[in-house]
């Protein structure tokens, strides 16, 4: 295209979504303080584009003009400000049907359409299928840029490497499997202005490794680990606190240990800049506990909060997870980072498919083995989900020829956010793999915690010359953490009673016995 003709063209608008969750979660609540880092990583990359304006719709974080269903009105949006190109964000596979829902809207509007995400990326037929255009596979952030200028000039998005389009209703896929930035330095800064009828984001998401090599089972997040380097990161965070009054951020790296090195490099930068004045939650392995000089930094920088993937405190099922160790190491582990002062968020997963099909250990035990734990590691606050044999993973494939699977007519992708069952269970009927999580998460976010609050406040002035300001102010937080847990679960308890998925299910499998009979 000319420059003369450039000028000319008038500013398109590429919108970038990050869908609604399907159904209230344990996540639902902080939803509307935080937003995904890709989709904004991927807008920004698209607003750096001439000709091209992008802007967001985080539909966890918005506050404008509703439909009946009570979700964003897509249309008043439209013409509020017309896009000509759409982005979808399918990261987890449990928003897949609202991806469908607006697809269809758009198309019909003549919008283009694009998916990304792990999801996009492993079912790409599937989504073509549903009103989307283009499917990207790995960083969008190149992709973007490249598809926003065969738009714009009319091409053939035949030239795009790395992405599946229908050609004659065919899946057409260009080169190569993945796409992968080679220099994650070059990505711009994310620019979280793009959010459009947002509310204010509180906990800034921010990262600089991609990939991870462990191979778990449930996960289908793969590849060789890349990342940027430790300054990078650092002068995202510097420019977001300069330019937007960022205080909190979470890292969202999956594995923050992937690059010792360049991680200790980070937080070294930031306790120089900071101190301690920044407040950082992150994800990290359990054994990287080992790396106690990592720990030490990481402290001294602000990190207060660790959230780290357990997944489960029973041998059996770590070994089925091909998690490389054992509870044993996980509370010598625990005890290390509890040292350090941080408060520990555990991840963990009940009732975990064994591969013969059978467990070794009776329901009961397996429960006292989770309490015993727990009470062990002395967690600031926990999360308790079910498998979710999400695509893409080894579990999926694994359940699938075992024929554990339900079928997507009983447990539809809007399911698959750890809150229900999806398949057949070992030793445990439905309503035990169904309720136990729950009544674990119940256990522990107990109401008695209604009573400490007070009685930790009357107990303020001894404890403070006692043991000082942050030692009280860490208990008494984390009894009111706890009480607005157990009202967070009495509030899903009553949810799953009204919706009924649970009686559906059992139903449909005690038909289907009856059938097979």
């Amino acid at each position: 295209m000319s420059d003369t003709a450039a000028e000319e063209r008038k500013w398109e608008l590429f919108r970038m979504v990050d869908p609604a969750f399907p159904n209230w979660n344990i996540f639902s609540s902080y939803a509307s303080m935080t937003t995904a880092l890709g989709p904004v990583m991927v807008a920004t990359a698209a607003s750096k584009l001439w000709g091209w304006r992008a802007e967001i719709i985080d539909e966890n974080n918005y506050r404008w003009k509703r439909n009946g269903d009570g979700l964003p009105d897509h249309q008043a949006l439209q013409k509020e400000n017309q896009a000509v190109v759409v982005g979808f964000y399918c990261g987890l596979t449990s928003t897949i049907e609202r991806v469908w829902q607006l697809a269809e809207f758009y198309h019909q509007q003549g919008v283009i359409t694009i998916a990304g995400g792990w999801h996009a990326h492993y079912c790409p037929e599937e989504m073509l299928r549903h009103n989307i255009d283009i499917v990207v596979h790995g960083d969008g952030e190149e992709a973007i840029q490249q598809i926003l200028r065969v738009v714009a000039d009319g091409g053939s998005f035949e030239s795009i490497p790395g992405i599946s389009f229908l050609k004659n209703n065919w899946m057409v896929t260009n080169g190569p499997e993945m796409l992968e930035i080679s220099n994650l330095n070059n990505l711009p800064l994310p620019d979280f202005g793009l959010l459009r009828h947002a509310h204010k984001i509180k906990l800034y998401p921010a990262g600089r490794i991609k990939g991870c090599e462990k191979n778990c089972e449930f996960c289908s997040v793969k590849g060789e680990p890349r990342w940027a380097n430790a300054r990078h990161l650092f002068e995202t965070v510097s420019w977001l606190v300069d330019t937007r009054g960022a205080q909190s951020f979470f890292i969202v790296d999956d594995r923050l240990e992937g690059d010792p090195q360049g991680t200790m490099e980070f937080f070294q930068l930031i306790a120089e800049r900071y101190g301690r004045r920044l407040h950082f939650t992150v994800q990290v392995r359990l054994e990287a506990a080992k790396n106690t000089e990592l720990l030490r930094i990481m402290r001294k920088a602000g990190v207060h909060i660790v959230c780290i993937g357990y997944e489960s405190p029973i041998d059996e099922d770590l070994r089925a997870m091909k998690k490389g160790y054992s509870s044993a190491d996980m509370l010598k582990w625990t005890k290390i980072y509890r040292s350090f002062g941080f408060r520990i968020h555990g991840m963990f997963i009940f009732g975990y498919p064994s591969r013969d099909g059978k467990k070794s250990i009776e329901l009961k035990e397996m429960v006292k083995r989770f309490k015993r734990f727990i009470r062990k590691a002395c967690f600031y606050t926990i999360q308790i989900l079910h498998p979710v044999p999400i695509v893409g993973t080894e579990l999926r494939r694994r359940l699938d020829s075992e024929g554990r699977l339900f079928p997507q007519e009983l447990v539809p992708w809007s399911r698959y956010d750890g809150s229900y069952a999806c398949f057949i269970p070992d030793n445990m009927s439905l309503r035990q793999l169904q309720e136990i999580p729950t009544e674990l998460m119940r256990w522990f976010y107990s109401f008695a915690s209604f009573f400490r609050i007070p009685l930790r406040t009357i107990a303020f002035p001894i404890d403070l010359l006692a043991r000082g300001w942050e030692r009280w102010y860490y208990h008494w937080y984390h009894e009111v953490i706890r009480y607005g847990g157990h009202l967070l679960i009495q509030r899903w308890r009553k949810r799953q009673k009204k919706d009924n998925f649970l009686g559906r299910l059992e139903i449909s499998a005690f038909l289907a016995k009856q059938k097979a009979r």
